[in-house]
């Protein structure tokens, strides 16, 4: 199921979902105090390429992740998962779309607090 729920998810989406978040952490890497929210767009945009069978460790951050984690949430955070747990919601009321649903809750987690996050 996870080979061909990442095919399919690559079709309807991941790719695009993907190259947003690349395009993301260029435009934030263009500035030196952007370069470590442009890194964590590079490690989500690996994960929305290809999630299903990774998994979401959340935690495991010092005082510095917990200070760019209150950031991202300020600008960022906030919004991204938002638009995550509304699109995994209105896909899982299809029984076809439950997986899909699924893996936008993990993106929303993600897209909270990317610092100090591991996928497995």
């Amino acid at each position: 199921m996870g080979c061909l729920g990442n095919i399919i998810w690559l079709i309807f989406g991941g790719l695009v979902a993907a190259l947003v978040w690349m395009l993301a952490g260029l435009i934030m890497c263009i500035t030196i105090i952007g370069i470590p929210f442009g890194i964590q767009c590079f490690k989500i945009a690996s994960f929305v390429l290809w999630p299903f069978g990774k998994e979401i460790e959340a935690g495991n951050f010092g005082i510095g992740g917990l200070f760019l984690n209150i950031i991202w949430i300020i600008f960022f955070g906030w919004e991204i998962t938002l638009i995550h747990l509304l699109i995994g919601i209105v896909l899982c009321v299809t029984i076809i779309g439950i997986p899909f649903g699924i893996q936008h809750f993990k993106l929303a987690k993600l897209g909270f607090i990317p610092f100090g996050a591991n996928i497995k």
